[in-house]
């Protein structure tokens, strides 16, 4: 099984890039990280965000006996352990960092691990990962904001781009009160195009013409379109995808 993958994050149409991105395909290691608007040093912790989970695997795979941040979580497998580990210190990474003009800095995260037939996915905030697979393409992470949750609840809400409060998140790395990652496995076939992005670029699509974008080309291609076509279509945030496939 091979990965074949590629990574865009573009300013769009904000004055600087809060978003961050990892793409190792080596490691089978992808994410994507989105400062928190509004206050300054988005960029910085989406930085340390990618940066420590990357660092966090790898230091792992060179010594898997190191010393984690959290206790393990027995009923979860090795890679969700691994990569909430790593999400709790990227969390601890910026909460060190907060202090002056970068007091209220956090961001976001959507990961995902894949070892062998299994992927791993861990995620805090409003970031997301998809799958499509045999043209359906159905939503691996469900966004940690108030929208999300009022749905969960059975409320009757508007779609979520006429919701004024769509973008305000529940949970996010830095801050205090929840932080923890939501974390999940699933199967992986050969076949599968997977997604991870940022609300820069999920936001002006259903996931119907998601679906419809993600269909097109190789993931370079098919990346840079889906980008484009979100700020063409008046995303007004930072847009940041990866896109993999994994191949025989």
């Amino acid at each position: 099984m091979n990965l074949l993958s590629h990574a865009i994050t573009t300013t769009g149409r904000r004055a600087n890039n809060e978003d961050n991105l990892c793409d190792v395909p080596a490691l089978g290691l992808f994410a994507v990280a989105d400062g928190l608007g509004g206050y300054e040093g988005g960029e910085v912790a989406s930085a340390l965000t990618v940066e420590t989970l990357q660092r966090f695997v790898e230091r792992n795979r060179r010594d898997p006996g190191g010393t984690w941040p959290c206790k393990e979580d027995k009923k979860k497998s090795l890679s969700e352990n691994l990569l909430r580990a790593a999400a709790t210190e990227a969390h601890l990474a910026i909460m060190d960092k907060r202090a002056g003009r970068l007091g209220q800095m956090g961001s976001t995260i959507a990961s995902m691990l894949i070892v062998e037939q299994h992927a791993a996915i861990a995620h805090v905030g409003d970031s997301r990962v998809y799958r499509l697979r045999n043209r359906v393409l159905e939503p691996l992470t469900r966004d940690h904001s108030v929208y999300a949750e009022m749905l969960a609840a059975g409320r009757d809400l508007p779609p979520r781009h006429d919701f004024p409060f769509k973008n305000q998140i529940t949970r996010a790395l830095g801050l205090t009160g929840n932080s923890n990652a939501d974390t999940s496995v699933t199967d992986v076939c050969i076949g599968d195009r997977y997604l991870l992005c940022t609300d820069g670029l999920y936001d002006p699509f259903e996931d119907d013409a998601l679906a419809v974008l993600l269909q097109e080309g190789a993931p370079a291609a098919c990346c840079k379109k889906l980008v484009e076509t979100a700020f063409e279509k008046g995303s007004a945030d930072n847009i940041t995808a990866v896109v993999i496939d994994v191949e025989a």
